[in-house]
């Protein structure tokens, strides 16, 4: 296959052989045979129903809580980061974002506007796409209580309007319509002065800065909470802080991160995820679940503790 190489197609912008390590928040992962980039919604539509009927399709935002590896991901990959990113005033104490806006600047622009309830965005390094298919959350608010409805693509590029009560939403999960994708979520908030909800968001930023390894990549939490306790205090009563395979290792700030400390694979990211799995269950009888989603192909390289 050629090297990667972009180019402007009529909706957007097309990339081949296009590495995805620069679009995920651990920075590893193989490549893409194609990624697009859409101009719009528009265009997203269109170059999806103008796609071959059996093209694999994979949607990506930021890239956060999101391991890709080593192998990369066959067909077409869609990255609306940056591209689908309107956020707007829609009715009384009523939002509308686009699936490509980063969560936290959904949270500033909230603030902005006198509406409160969703500064916990600002604590969630990803996009609204993201956030609204797994039910992301911080500081023990969640995304979908916010939710009054969507509007979704699937992949022949048919968009529908869902209303809240057709999903399920439980702890990092969401369920519903199947093989589509949010487009745009129309939130519903409170308002208040604005002051107070600045003054949130600089607290919470703060504690995340005290608490979490921001200086080295990552993809957020690893692992769920378990019910009635905490996966980092587990991990981190397992004798697991500091623990590496290759370049990855169990951040020493918070347990249930692990981060890229020095050019790790995503081979080295999955082996370490398993074995901090593997360790916890064995000595605690807990299996912890992932709250990262593992894609792509793996090659067939060896690991390396260190």
């Amino acid at each position: 296959m050629a090297d990667a190489h972009s180019g402007p197609c009529a909706h957007g912008d097309l990339l081949v052989n296009e590495s995805l390590a620069r679009y995920t928040s651990w920075r590893v992962g193989g490549k893409a045979d194609r990624l697009f980039r859409p101009r719009d919604r528009d265009g997203l539509v269109a170059f999806l129903r103008g796609l071959p009927v059996r093209e694999p399709v994979f949607w990506l935002g930021m890239g956060s809580n999101l391991l890709i590896r080593d192998g990369g991901i066959r067909g077409t990959v869609i990255h609306v980061r940056g591209r689908l990113n309107e956020v707007r005033i829609e009715g009384e104490n009523r939002v509308c974002a686009e699936s490509g806006v980063l969560c936290p600047h959904l949270a500033r622009f909230c603030s902005d506007q006198g509406l409160v309830g969703a500064e916990f965005f600002s604590g969630i390094p990803g996009s609204l796409g993201g956030a609204l298919a797994m039910n992301a959350g911080a500081f023990g608010d969640e995304t979908w209580p916010l939710v009054e409805k969507v509007v979704t693509v699937d992949r022949q590029g048919c968009c529908r309007v869902r209303e809240r009560d057709e999903y399920q939403a439980g702890y990092r999960r969401i369920s519903g319509p199947d093989n589509e994708f949010f487009l745009t979520a129309k939130l519903k908030l409170c308002s208040e002065h604005g002051v107070e909800s600045r003054k949130r968001i600089k607290t919470l930023l703060a504690r995340r800065a005290n608490t979490q390894p921001l200086n080295l990549p990552s993809c957020g939490s690893v692992f769920k909470n378990p019910p009635g306790d905490f996966a980092a205090r587990l991990i981190e009563a397992s004798g697991l802080k500091g623990y590496c395979i290759g370049g990855a290792a169990v951040s020493d700030k918070h347990a249930n991160f692990i981060v890229n400390s020095n050019q790790a694979r995503a081979v080295d990211i999955e082996t370490l995820v398993e074995w901090v799995s593997h360790e916890v269950e064995r000595q605690h009888g807990v299996r912890l679940v992932r709250e990262v989603r593992i894609v792509g192909e793996a090659v067939g390289d060896e690991d390396e503790q260190c």
